[in-house]
């Protein structure tokens, strides 16, 4: 068998030996390909070396790359010029903001007649008339009047089975429910509370005062405090800072203010009690200690760390703040204008769909990848993958 191995590699044509080695050389690299991407998964699983990549990627973010500063003199003048108009260009649109704020005021007065007619339905204070509940949904499109009649007495009868509710119960509480930034907030021992909530309302600032806007919960007299509103405002500034004013991306929350709970004795849910036991080091002795510490609530919302003018936060006290100005926004954007469609959970899947649209548009890229390698295959064999026809059958 040797001779035969040595006689058939003597009668290969050099140009056959020449691919052979480039194939032991291409599966050389592959080799040394797979050992360097199974070392960049090792490196990247190290938190020191992460740590490290990160601070040398901090300290070139916003590092000139060099071409500014290889430009001739009289070009960097012009170029100094553009940055002077583009902080004018940053004045402007901070002006644009305020404007657009004021409009916001404006418009805030028209939409509350709707939005406290909302309420009243909601509190069982106003009954819509026929006319007002009348709406077509899309399934109901195609029914005949016949399967429409038919729909109409059996949600008649199992109205009649039940209790009569009164307006909408638990509306403010569903919406909060249905709602991941807000659910995630909800703790169980908030739910009967926010049972009670029958309206948010948004205030903005009066007319040339400093931006700001306040979200007022309405809270139905309940066991758990005597307000019947709590309060949280958010003030924001329109301006560009003086030490960075290409940094300027539209009015910022500088801080916000929340409101006290008078809690009723033994209600208060953002505080718990706990006991513990301590041993005396000398004598041995064992006594049980009880402390009141702070507890998870939605109702801390209401008591927001407080931001000292002009002062350094750490990195936990900027995240809490972050998180709160994001709820405080979307509260006032999205929630109390669109209530009843997240109420409905339609405005969740409008999200969603969002969302999927941008994957879909992504795996249909991928596809069109997967079909032009097929194409290009030179073994590929459309008959094998073509979906057999279905069987007929004589009737």
């Amino acid at each position: 068998m040797a001779d035969l191995d040595n006689k058939d590699q003597a009668e290969l044509d050099p140009a056959d030996m020449e691919d052979v080695e480039e194939v032991e050389e291409e599966e050389t690299g592959e080799d040394e390909n797979s050992k360097a991407r199974q070392l960049t998964v090792q490196m990247m699983q190290n938190p020191q070396i992460l740590a490290a990549l990160q601070e040398r990627l901090d300290g070139l973010n916003g590092s000139p790359s060099g071409y500014m500063e290889s430009l001739p003199k009289v070009v960097k003048r012009r170029v100094n010029a553009l940055k002077n108009l583009q902080v004018k260009c940053a004045h402007i649109e901070a002006k644009f903001y305020e404007e657009v704020h004021e409009l916001e005021r404006k418009y805030a007065a028209l939409y509350q007649p709707l939005f406290d007619k909302r309420s009243d339905i909601v509190k069982a204070v106003y009954e819509p008339t026929d006319e007002e509940c009348e709406w077509k949904a899309d399934e109901e499109e195609e029914l005949t009047d016949e399967m429409k009649e038919k729909a109409k007495l059996e949600e008649e009868k199992k109205d009649e089975e039940k209790e009569d509710p009164k307006g909408i119960p638990e509306f403010w509480l569903t919406v909060f429910k249905n709602v991941d930034l807000l659910s995630d907030m909800l703790q169980e021992h908030d739910e009967p509370i926010l049972k009670h909530l029958q309206d948010i309302k948004v205030k903005f600032s009066a007319p040339r005062q400093p931006m700001s806007f306040t979200l007022e919960f309405l809270f139905e007299a309940n066991d758990f405090f005597t307000n019947t509103v709590l309060t949280k405002t958010y003030k924001m500034r329109s301006e560009p800072d003086e030490n960075d004013p290409f940094s300027f991306d539209g009015p910022e929350i500088m801080c916000c203010t929340g409101c006290t709970i008078e809690w009723t004795k033994g209600k208060n849910v953002t505080l718990k009690t706990i006991k513990k036991k301590q041993k005396h080091k000398g004598r041995g002795t064992v006594r049980t200690v009880t402390k009141t510490v702070p507890n998870d609530s939605f109702f801390n919302f209401f008591t927001p760390p407080d931001v000292p003018e002009n002062a350094e936060l750490d990195e936990d006290s900027e995240a809490v703040l972050a998180a709160d100005f994001e709820i405080g926004h979307f509260i006032r954007e999205r929630i109390v204008p669109r209530a009843v469609l997240y109420f409905t959970g339609e405005a969740i899947e409008d999200d969603d769909d969002d969302d999927y649209d941008e994957e879909g548009e992504e795996a249909d890229d991928e596809e069109g990848e997967e079909e032009a390698d097929e194409e290009n295959d030179p073994d590929y064999d459309p008959k094998k993958d073509a979906v057999p026809p279905a069987e007929c059958k004589q009737q």
